[in-house]
């Protein structure tokens, strides 16, 4: 399969920092000691991580750094969004768990739609320290990056946030939900 072209018109690229830069502003309790003009920067100089940005912002991820990673020289961002991603729900995990159900399937898997987005699933404790930054999928759950060996028995889990607490959970692999969907991180 041939990757399109992963890039984004001189407006949508204004359009995007624009929107980024605002989030930035508006949460800065999300990344102290950051300054905007060195993620700008380094933004303008990685086009197709633009295009992936571009891609969690227009499934509804509304993504900002969390953080610097201070050997890499790479920032962080997370979907900060709310909820779950309205443009990533009702999805299974993976494809093998697409491809197992004989009904009923979703549209996409989680993992196929981040691999095609070019972003990370979040791991578990990746999800836990986006619970740090505020209370996010307290109406909603998102699939999380599982392991292995939960994985080869059929299950996937997730995690959201209810009664002040972050709850981490299993499926099975194959199910999917209209208020689940999953998050994603991104390095820069």
């Amino acid at each position: 399969m041939e990757k399109e072209k992963r890039e984004l018109s001189p407006e949508q690229r204004e359009e995007l920092l624009r929107t980024l830069k605002g989030r930035f502003e508006k949460n800065m309790n999300r990344h102290k000691d950051l300054e905007w003009a060195k993620v700008e920067a380094k933004l303008e100089d990685n086009t197709e991580k633009l295009w992936s940005l571009n891609e969690m912002e227009r499934t509804g991820g509304e993504p900002d750094v969390i953080g610097h990673d201070n050997k890499t020289g790479e920032y962080i961002f997370y979907d900060c969004s709310a909820e779950s991603p309205k443009g990533r729900r009702s999805v299974c995990y993976d494809r093998e768990a697409l491809e197992s159900r004989k009904e009923h399937k979703p549209e996409n898997s989680a993992v196929d739609m981040a691999a095609f987005m070019g972003i990370e699933l979040l791991a578990e404790e990746q999800y836990r320290e986006l619970q740090k930054l505020g209370n996010f999928d307290t109406k909603t759950s998102s699939w999380v990056k599982t392991p292995s060996e939960i994985r080869e028995l059929g299950g996937a889990i997730f995690a959201d946030f209810r009664y002040g607490s972050v709850f981490v959970y299993h499926n099975g692999a194959e199910s999917y939900y209209a208020a689940r969907g999953f998050r994603g991180s991104l390095r820069v």
